[in-house]
């Protein structure tokens, strides 16, 4: 083991090093550039199609509404409690605001990853709507490209099975094992077999048990947050005078913190605050390609929300709570530094936390059951499906007992490789991106 973790921090130093952080902000801030800044501009608009996409009679499997659903469960997970935390403790809050920028430029990046999806999908053997990266590497950029889009789909099917699951059980073991004193291999067989419940559906089921989990574990949250934030009000502009001032200044040592330079406040914000949202990465236009639309630029409005909820909202609603309690200086990391906040800002805090991260993980592992088996099926084909969600529960059931800071590092390194074709794509179809989206507004 201690081999293979040398290996990876050999290749994470890598694919995260200055260059990757160059790329993702610098593709992100290019199509909100190239965008005209529509997606900053039109977030009330985009609400407003959210409302609409409850219902469609158009060609998909899901509603509008249903597939910005099942992507926030694929996103709105451990990265929001323990992932905040993780940046914080390496980062120091200075972290929570590169956090923010990424998420800026990941609104126009989001976008455009879902109009793609939604322009190049395909229809299935089995009559389901597919798309993604590897639709849109492949149709949007021609034969010579499918090298790229078999990349993708490889590094994605492989790296669901970090981000989506082993992280997932792991982060949820550990609270549960803090929190209830429950053993790890009991969280692992619960979620695993809640998970092939819904799993064994394909996405209807799973966008049926999104739609109804992520509105109601989200506004739970947050409004927990909220609580602790409103009793600590006097301290908000101390906190976020922290955070901004930490981005460019680094940030000194206080109590149980060992202190973090710039680079570090970036570097953690930046890869934490992807890992969250996952603007960049091409996993979430995998799941608006089977939206119930034949427009692509209404489903890339609806879907640049998810950005700003998962990031905007839910991760500066944990990272306040914890600088606000300053449990950032009590030298915890991962969700047990997030459970300590809520425990010292809410009675029953500890609670809250155990709970949420338990749905939240849970959401994520079933949002990502899809994106790695449509991966896996656009490889091997549809016959890979019973084999894969196999594998997915199994998988479950071996994260819960996993090393944390190993899973945390897998998932990095995955993160990144599957991001670079994606980002690749975008940049060669960001014509194809602004034209449709300028035709369609000057239309409207």
């Amino acid at each position: 083991m201690e081999a293979i973790t040398g290996l990876l921090n050999q290749i994470n130093s890598i694919v995260w090093g200055a260059p990757m952080l160059v790329i993702l902000f610098g593709v992100g801030l290019y199509l909100t550039v190239g965008l005209r800044f529509m997606p900053i501009k039109n977030i009330g608009y985009g609400f407003k199609q959210l409302s609409a996409g409850r219902q469609s009679t158009d060609d998909g499997d899901i509603t509008p509404y249903q597939a910005l659903m099942t992507a926030l469960s694929a996103t709105i997970g451990t990265g929001n409690i323990a992932g905040v935390a993780t940046a914080i403790f390496l980062g120091g809050p200075g972290a929570v605001f590169w956090m923010w920028m990424m998420a800026i430029v990941g609104m126009a990046t989001k976008f455009g990853e879902a109009v793609l999806a939604v322009k190049y999908r395909e229809i299935d053997e089995k009559g389901n709507h597919v798309g993604g990266p590897m639709y849109y590497i492949k149709n949007g950029l021609g034969d010579n490209w499918k090298w790229l889009a078999f990349l993708f789909a490889l590094f994605g099917m492989i790296a669901a099975f970090g981000i989506g699951n082993m992280v997932q059980s792991n982060s949820v073991a550990d609270a549960m094992q803090t929190t209830f004193n429950m053993p790890e291999r009991v969280t692992g067989l619960i979620i695993a077999l809640a998970a092939a419940a819904v799993i064994l559906g394909g996405v209807r089921r799973i966008a049926e048990v999104a739609s109804t989990l992520v509105p109601l574990m989200a506004v739970s949250f947050v409004a927990c947050a909220l609580y602790i934030i409103m009793t600590n009000i006097g301290g908000v502009p101390s906190a976020l005078s922290l955070i901004v001032e930490g981005a460019f200044n680094g940030t000194a040592a206080t109590g149980g913190f060992a202190g973090a330079a710039v680079w570090a406040a970036l570097r953690f914000g930046v890869a934490r605050g992807v890992f969250s949202n996952e603007a960049g990465l091409g996993s979430a236009p995998i799941a608006h390609a089977a939206a119930k639309t034949n427009d692509p630029v209404k489903q890339g409005i609806i879907a640049m929300l998810g950005t700003f909820i998962d990031t905007i909202i839910v991760c500066t609603m944990t990272a306040l709570a914890i600088i606000l309690t300053g449990a950032w200086t009590s030298g915890e990391n991962g969700a047990a530094l997030s459970t300590l906040a809520f425990s010292q800002g809410i009675p029953g805090g500890g609670y809250v936390i155990g709970v949420a991260l338990s749905i939240f993980a849970f959401t994520t592992v079933i949002g990502w059951s899809y994106y790695g088996e449509r991966c896996a099926t656009y490889i091997f084909g549809t016959r890979i499906t019973q084999v894969y969600r196999v594998l997915w529960i199994i998988a479950i059931l071996i994260g819960a007992e996993i090393k944390l800071n190993f899973v945390w590092l897998l998932s990095d390194t995955m993160n990144a490789m599957m991001a670079l074709p994606n980002l690749i794509a975008l940049v060669l179809l960001s014509p194809v991106i602004f034209k449709i989206t300028k035709d369609y507004f000057s239309e409207k």
